[in-house]
């Protein structure tokens, strides 16, 4: 299986540093994007929502890392609709639903 970390000699797998500051810039651009206000504790939680669940899925991310299509699915599956209902609450515009058609770029975290 391809791993970047294998070609490269002395590089090291990302930290859970690195991996929290990716999840954080991915969900910063994700929201300037919809070019929606998120109150920033609702933005907080969904940052600690993805990240506990990329921690959580890392070995089968790395081992997916080039597959987008496999990342975009886990993403819809097990990350959209939770952060949807976590920022579709007070401080949101009604019927705020994050759509799935546009959530295809976010995994780019994991690149």
């Amino acid at each position: 299986m391809h791993s970047p970390h294998a070609k490269q000699p002395g590089s090291k797998p990302p930290s859970p540093r690195g991996i929290r500051r990716a999840c954080s810039k991915e969900l910063y651009r994700t929201t300037k994007r919809l070019k929606l206000y998120i109150p920033p504790e609702s933005l907080k939680q969904g940052e600690e929502l993805y990240y506990r669940k990329v921690i959580g899925n890392l070995i089968w991310i790395h081992d997916n890392h080039s597959n987008k299509k496999l990342l975009c699915e886990w993403w819809e599956k097990e990350v959209c609709s939770e952060l949807a209902e976590l920022w579709d609450g007070p401080g949101t515009p009604v019927g705020f639903r994050v759509p799935g058609c546009f959530w295809r770029v976010a995994p780019a975290a994991f690149s």
